[in-house]
């Protein structure tokens, strides 16, 4: 999903786009499904689900999947995403390599919103999630 309407989203608007994400998830080793909601600095909104596969090595988490396809479509800055999952008494965080990849795209104010399946959410700065990560912005 391609919007284009990031610029006067929510972070609620962006955390139910996430939830809704999640009912793409290819989940059938794992059953946990995982979907993402990003905005790049134009205001582009990008999805995505987790993917899994019976090797799981090639498994792509969802945000992967979201920057992936924004950086395909030739978005480099993201501003803010929004993660939901299944788990119902913990927010989800993005896992170590997501992180990273956030980083590379990301600057270090940059937001990410983590949920509950009942929609509750809360937001943190990149940096406050991942520290010390490689980074090629300042």
């Amino acid at each position: 999903m391609n919007l284009n309407k990031g610029v006067d989203m929510t972070d609620k608007e962006l955390v139910d786009l996430a939830i809704k994400s999640r009912e793409n998830a290819y989940n059938p080793y794992s059953g946990f499904r995982v979907g993402a909601a990003l905005i790049t600095e134009d205001g582009t909104v990008y999805t995505g689900c987790n993917i899994e596969s019976v090797s799981f090595t090639p498994t792509i988490c969802a945000e992967r999947t979201a920057v992936s396809k924004a950086v395909s479509e030739g978005h480099r800055k993201i501003m803010k995403i929004a993660i939901a999952s299944d788990l119902e008494t913990d927010f989800i965080y993005p896992c170590g390599v997501c992180r990273q990849v956030l980083c590379e795209f990301m600057p270090k104010n940059g937001v990410i919103i983590v949920s509950k399946p009942n929609g509750e959410y809360k937001s943190h700065a990149l940096e406050e999630v991942f520290p010390f990560g490689f980074s090629s912005y300042k």
